[in-house]
Formats: C-alpha cells, sequence, structure tokens
C-alpha cells in the first residue's frame, strides 16, 4: 500500500477517546497534542499539512465509498462500479473480489437498497471530482471472504453469505453504514476547508440516514436472531476500535446512563445524545479486521492511503 504503510510504527500509541462525542474530542489531549504539533512549525508549513490533511481526509473517505458503493451495485444490479469511476494514484489492479446480485422478495428492502447504493456511487462520483488529479484509486476489495471472516471473528452462525436473502443482506449492510458514520464524524474537526468540511457533513448525513433505515428494517422484523446478531456485530466493531463506540438495535444495547433505553435503540448515540465517531485508525482496525493491522478483511491488501495520510494518521493518534 502507497503512503499508508509508514504508520506501522505507532501501533502503541493509544487511539483518541472519541467516545464522549465530539465536545469531548475536541476537549481530549489528543486531539491538543495534535494542533500542538501543527503550532510548532511555521505558518506556511502549517497550510500545507493541514491542506494534505483535507485530501488525506477526503481519499480516506472514498475509499469507503469504493468499498460500499460496490458492495451496493453488485447486491442490487449484479454488477460493480463502471471501471471510469475506479482509477487514480496508488495501488491499482485486482479490482474486486466476489459479490452478487440479491434474490431479494421484499419490494421494500430491494427498492431501499437501489436507493443506497445510488447514493453510494454518486459519493464516490462526487470526491473524485473533489479531489481531481489527487484522488485514489480504488484499491483491491474483498466481498467474499471477508464476510466470512467477520462473522466468525464475531461469533456469527458459519456460514454466513451476504447475498442469500434480504435479511442476510441487511446484515451485510449493518456492518458498513455504521462504520461510514462513526468515520466522517471522527475526521470532520481535521477538515480546514469549509466547502470540504461542507461537503463531509453532508456525506455523514447520508450514511447516517442510511444506518438509521438499515437499522429499522432489521428491527422491524422483531426477531431476536437479528438483535442478537447486531449485538455481536456491534462488539466487534467497538473491540477492534478499542473503545466503547457502538451499540446494536435493542434496549439492552443503549448505553445512556440514567437515560430512556429505547426497545429500538434505532440510533446509538452517547449519553449527550451524540454519535459516535472514530479516528482513521480506529476505523481501519474494524475494516482491516484487526489492531494496528496494515490490511485485511474488506482491504486485503489495504486501502489507497494517498497524500498526506501518513501524517493524518499520526496527529489522530494512529
Amino acid at each position: 500500500m502507497s503512503d499508508q504503510e509508514q504508520h506501522d510504527g505507532a501501533g502503541s500509541q493509544r487511539p483518541i477517546n472519541l467516545e464522549a462525542g465530539r465536545r469531548a474530542f475536541l476537549k481530549t489531549a489528543g486531539m491538543g497534542t495534535a494542533l500542538a504539533a501543527l503550532a510548532t512549525v511555521t505558518s506556511g508549513e502549517a497550510q500545507a499539512q493541514t491542506a494534505d490533511f483535507d485530501v488525506a481526509i477526503l481519499n480516506f473517505a472514498l475509499n469507503l465509498e469504493y468499498l460500499e458503493a460496490e458492495f451496493y451495485q453488485r447486491a442490487v444490479y449484479g454488477v460493480g462500479l463502471d471501471a471510469s469511476l475506479t482509477g487514480g494514484i496508488g495501488t491499482q489492479g485486482g479490482g474486486v473480489r466476489g459479490g452478487s446480485k440479491v434474490p431479494f422478495k421484499n419490494t421494500v428492502v430491494q427498492n431501499i437498497a437501489a436507493e443506497i447504493a445510488n447514493d453510494e456511487k454518486n459519493h464516490v462520483i462526487f470526491l473524485k471530482s473533489a479531489l481531481g488529479s489527487k484522488a485514489v484509486a480504488e484499491p483491491i476489495i474483498s466481498l467474499d471472504s471477508s464476510f466470512t471472516a467477520l462473522a466468525a471473528a464475531a461469533g456469527l452462525p458459519s456460514g454466513f453469505n451476504p447475498y442469500a436473502d434480504d435479511f442476510s443482506f441487511l446484515l451485510a449492510a449493518y456492518v458498513f453504514e455504521d462504520v461510514g458514520t462513526t468515520a466522517y464524524n471522527g475526521a470532520a474537526p481535521f477538515i480546514t476547508n469549509k466547502t470540504y468540511l461542507g461537503a463531509a457533513a453532508s456525506i455523514l448525513a447520508v450514511e447516517a440516514y442510511h444506518a438509521a433505515t438499515i437499522r429499522t428494517l432489521l428491527f422491524s422484523q422483531q426477531n431476536q436472531f437479528f438483535n442478537n446478531a447486531t449485538a455481536l456485530i456491534s462488539k466487534l466493531r467497538a473491540t477492534l476500535s478499542g473503545a466503547q463506540d457502538d451499540q446494536a438495535i435493542g434496549a439492552d444495547q443503549s448505553t445512556l446512563a440514567g437515560g430512556f433505553p429505547s426497545p429500538a435503540n434505532i440510533t446509538p448515540a452517547d449519553a449527550n445524545g451524540l454519535v459516535f465517531a472514530r479516528t482513521p485508525r480506529q476505523v481501519l482496525n474494524v475494516v482491516y479486521g484487526g489492531v494496528n493491522a496494515s490490511k485485511g478483511v474488506f482491504f486485503p491488501e489495504g486501502a489507497n492511503g494517498g497524500p498526506g495520510f501518513s501524517a493524518l494518521l499520526k496527529a489522530t493518534g494512529g
């Protein structure tokens, strides 16, 4: 993997604690350290560094959008993104492994899946347009063995196939959507360009809509298996990120101390009612399936970090 691989030596650092939400994040020592580090360089250097952070954050988001778009496009239409949308800088070649059209039987699920597929494709188009020549290429993506490995690690029943039926698809979608929301939220404080920040905030909102929709569809089944499955997936994600930054559906999953434990828990939030956030390193832990891993699971050869990504990881605790 290109620029990103240089961060492996930072594995001993503790990730920034973001579980109390963005307000707490802005007060953490980790954030102060990152800002102090930027303050030690000259004004010109600082501007260049923060500009690099903006590009690095958008490219990191692009990796995640590639992953989501390829999953939904294949699940709904049986084919992935057009090759014209996957080029760029960094490691290229290998394409997407696995993925197939879901034999939907529930029209509501199928229609929602198609809408999300369109949104995720448009996110790829938008981010590549915003980044221009600085956009990274689509890395090798696994949509087959990745789910098998994730299911095994989470403790789901063996033989999990995300393309088998409507609700297997929803569980697979559950894996992605909450991660995307926390990723955008965690990166937002480091974006300096207001135009980029506004765009990231808009995409975060869309990802949150997607996540809530998927969670609602699963909860509406009133099936304890789905509740248990989301609990296992959320527990694994929290373990990999090293923080209490995840909640599944169901009242017993809420962490609102003294608050109202909703029977549904459609909106996973901290005690302040704020969405959880993850640093780029914490997100990589989840999508790679290992703490401080440099590749694995959904990105078997690693994501394409692009310019400035190593510096961004260092500044954000990973």
